[in-house]
């Protein structure tokens, strides 16, 4: 559920916020965090990504993306929220007195039971072989490879489908509308991604963005034309160019930068619409 803030300040007056109470308070597992030095965007001292650097220091929880427990029940023992990312993480207890963290899903909660395997059942929050996925079902967290872990679908509200099989291959649905092909051998979670009102919050001000490890972007119309190849001119001007460029002088704004004849291609059924 969205809230706003109480406007004390212009700069609280139009934020908002996503409420956590079903997140736990609890400080997170010792052992499933470790330090993260970031470089801000920066590679060798130069900038190599543009408009990241500063953010408040964070702990990185390591993810089993796999759920790689085979036949192992797990219980959940917290839902927590993660700095590093948009959806809420599930802390996993095993039997054997092992922890992990997962991606949570929506609609699980603390004490529900998680579990992968060929003989897993259909419920929220298990793992199964794609081959063992009816056709229609909800899935995130989806292997390109077996054994490789989750690598699609893994960020705050997203879901993938389940629309057709063959003898190799079972066809996905993505969150882009695109149809992609992936083996039927590789593993994908049951449900949908929690918090789904993620893409809801307003920022409000600033600084919040700046917290957050973002910093400022300079239309390229501002800036003089030894910066960029729109700057220039007294004023309010047209780029002066027949189509836009980046910094670099490459073309942007809806220029295809997919390489052709790429190895994947073969997999890929529908593209997506935009």
């Amino acid at each position: 559920m969205i809230k706003k803030y109480k406007p004390t300040s212009s700069g609280r007056r139009k934020g908002t916020f996503v409420v956590t109470k079903e997140l736990s308070k609890a400080r997170p597992r010792k052992s499933l965090i470790f330090g993260w030095k970031k470089d801000y965007g920066r590679g060798g001292g130069q900038i190599s990504v543009r408009h990241k650097g500063g953010g408040v220091k964070r702990l990185y929880r390591q993810i089993d993306f796999g759920q790689s427990k085979i036949g192992v029940p797990g219980t959940i023992a917290q839902i927590e929220y993660d700095p590093n990312r948009s959806a809420w993480i599930a802390l996993i207890k095993y039997p054997d007195g092992d922890y992990r963290y997962i991606i949570a899903p929506a609609n699980l909660a603390v004490g529900g039971k998680v579990e992968t395997g060929e003989e897993a059942s259909l419920e929220v929050g298990n793992r199964l072989p794609l081959s063992k996925i009816p056709i229609g079902t909800e899935i995130y967290n989806i292997e390109l490879r077996p054994g490789a872990g989750g690598q699609l679908v893994r960020s705050a509200g997203n879901l993938a489908k389940v629309v057709g099989k063959d003898d190799k291959f079972v066809q996905i649905e993505l969150p882009s509308k695109e149809i992609r092909k992936i083996l039927s051998n590789c593993y994908a979670t049951i449900g949908a991604i929690s918090n789904p009102d993620h893409f809801n919050i307003t920022i409000g001000k600033a600084g919040r963005k700046r917290l957050m490890g973002i910093r400022p972007t300079v239309r390229g119309k501002a800036m003089s034309p030894r910066a960029h190849p729109h700057g220039g001119g007294e004023g309010v001007n047209p780029i002066g160019l027949p189509h836009p460029k980046t910094p670099w002088g490459k073309p942007a704004l809806g220029y295809k930068t997919r390489k052709k004849h790429k190895y994947s291609d073969k997999f890929v059924v529908k593209r997506r619409s935009k």
